[in-house]
């Protein structure tokens, strides 16, 4: 299985790692079954993510996933970060063999999941806003 060299980078130097312990929204995701576990903390002001940090449990390519999945949402507004699909943070990474695809997808939900808890403090429904998502892995039909 060859990986990429940003992947590489990212796996070796994740950028963003850690937590924010008055974050605005964190989301996890996962499944201990598969072993990849994601949490995503984010710190908002008015519509712009100012900062965002993660703590995975997982193999190199969840690692690199959720680590430039925080470089791309990084300072963008809300609605931006909706948008960014797991396909993005592939290309992003140079690609991924394709059993690690799954990581980049549980990297999108966990965001997601992070901007839903974010709404839900702020009294709204986040469906709407975030559409729908997993935080359970199976659902993505990555799992071994």
């Amino acid at each position: 299985m060859l990986y990429s060299e940003k992947v590489l980078d990212h796996f070796a130097n994740p950028r963003n790692v850690g937590e924010i312990k008055d974050a605005d929204g964190i989301g996890e995701v996962g499944n201990a079954k598969c072993g990849d576990i994601m949490r995503m903390y984010l710190k908002i002001d008015g519509d712009t993510i100012t900062d965002v940090k993660f703590q995975t449990f997982g193999c190199g390519a969840a690692i690199a996933t959720s680590s430039m999945a925080t470089e791309i949402i990084k300072g963008s507004k809300i609605e931006d970060a909706l948008k960014l699909t797991n396909k993005a943070v592939v290309e992003a990474l140079d690609g991924l063999p394709p059993a690690k695809i799954h990581c980049s997808v549980l990297a999108e939900q966990a965001i997601k999941a992070a901007l839903a808890n974010y709404f839900e403090k702020q009294g709204l429904d986040p469906t709407p806003l975030v559409g729908e998502f997993h935080t359970d892995c199976e659902a993505c039909h990555g799992c071994h």
